[in-house]
């Protein structure tokens, strides 16, 4: 596995970790921005719907990972 499938691995990780438990709103992301602090801060820009809703809409989720620790989400933001 080369470096780019090993982190896109990673960061899907990340977000299905965090978002475990939530309801409702279907999350699909299309791209995503880190910022290395202690543990990293992940922003995920996302497509979201509502099932069985047509109805599409973007949102950015924001989460933060300790570096020993469970990935939570810090915030949703529809944009």
């Amino acid at each position: 596995m080369d470096s780019v499938s090993r982190s896109y691995a990673r960061r899907s990780k990340v977000f299905d970790e965090a978002m475990r438990g939530f309801v409702g709103v279907n999350y699909t992301p299309q791209l995503v921005s880190t910022q290395l602090v202690n543990g990293t801060n992940y922003r995920f820009k996302c497509n979201a719907s509502i099932p069985p809703s047509e109805v599409v809409w973007e949102a950015i989720v924001e989460i933060y990972s300790l570096i020993e620790g469970v990935p939570h989400v810090v915030s949703i933001t529809r944009i």
